[in-house]
């Protein structure tokens, strides 16, 4: 039997009738019943960790020591100021803005290719396997397969020996001029097959009225992708371009399972800066300080991510 069944109903007089006072809290409540699980979760898992993080940054010698003292904004401004800090925060955003335009322009590629007519169904069957692969494998596989390629004795040596591009073992991941333009290059090779199935799922939901009313029109290949293909596609590159910016800049196991940040900072990102100031400097105020200068930028871009989905709806 459900509570409005079992409540009993009082006329007020008007020719309406109301529910007891006990029944109409109880059916207020029990939405919130329903969410107090995740709400508990949240709490605990989420909101009580950043509450922490925010004091211990406020804090000096925190955990280190028993008795830390408050110290205002002064981790903030020492990291801030920090020349390291400033050299990840560079590296992060090369990093990044490199990463996503590179997956948005290969997973365009890609989509455009595979929603082709001019290419066969067993061909593109070929292909989606072959450009999803390695958005198959995981962030450490990735890593241990590329540190394998990229070896001096690997295969990449190898084959550019032969071509004449470079001479002798090259150890690219160890090399400063090099180091971030690799782990950039293993980050793209990795993350473009969300670009490219999450365009093509796009691709494939155009109407195809619009490419036959624009060609009787006389409109060409190109006038066609500018007018009609982007402006569609545009709520979905917005969006998983500011998906892509949250992840990328969040980038971690990959940077630090093959360069750890080296070699001399070249592949140092606020993750792998924060990273190590709390546990190989032992620093967990300064940590906690970088951890909240992160957690306010990945804000900032789910706040434009939000936005981007409400504009979107």
């Amino acid at each position: 039997m459900s509570v409005s069944e079992a409540a009993p109903v009082q006329d007020n007089g008007a020719g309406t009738r109301t529910l007891p006072l006990g029944t109409r809290v109880t059916r207020a409540l029990v939405p919130f019943a329903y969410l107090s699980p995740t709400v508990t979760l949240l709490l605990v898992l989420m909101v009580v960790p950043i509450i922490i993080v925010i004091g211990y940054s406020l804090q000096d010698a925190v955990i280190t020591t028993k008795q830390s003292h408050f110290v205002g904004l002064e981790n903030y401004i020492d990291i801030l100021t920090s020349a390291k800090f400033r050299t990840a925060l560079g590296n992060t955003i090369v990093f990044v803005v490199v990463s996503v335009v590179a997956h948005m322009l290969i997973g365009l590629g890609f989509a455009l290719l595979l929603n082709s007519d001019a290419v066969s169904n067993v061909t593109q069957a070929v292909f989606r396997t072959i450009f999803v692969l390695p958005w198959l494998l995981t962030v450490a596989i990735i890593a241990i397969l590329w540190r394998l390629l990229l070896n001096p004795n690997g295969v990449v040596n190898a084959l550019l020996s032969a071509l004449g591009v470079v001479s002798g073992q090259h150890e690219w991941l160890a090399d400063p001029d090099l180091a971030l333009a690799v782990v950039t290059f293993i980050n793209i090779w990795s993350g473009y097959p969300f670009f490219m199935i999450s365009i093509l799922a796009g691709l494939q939901g155009i109407p195809r009225d619009l490419y036959e009313a624009a060609e009787v029109d006389g409109a060409g290949v190109l006038r066609r992708f500018w007018s009609i293909t982007i402006p569609q596609l545009r709520p979905i590159i917005i969006s998983m371009a500011l998906l892509d910016v949250i992840w990328t800049s969040q980038q971690f196991a990959l940077i630090w399972m093959t360069t750890g940040g080296g070699p001399l900072n070249k592949t140092e990102m606020l993750s792998t800066f924060t990273y190590k100031m709390a546990f190989s400097e032992y620093d967990f105020a300064g940590a906690s300080a970088s951890a909240v200068i992160i957690l306010v930028l990945s804000m900032v871009l789910a706040f434009f991510y939000v936005r981007s989905q409400k504009a979107r709806d």
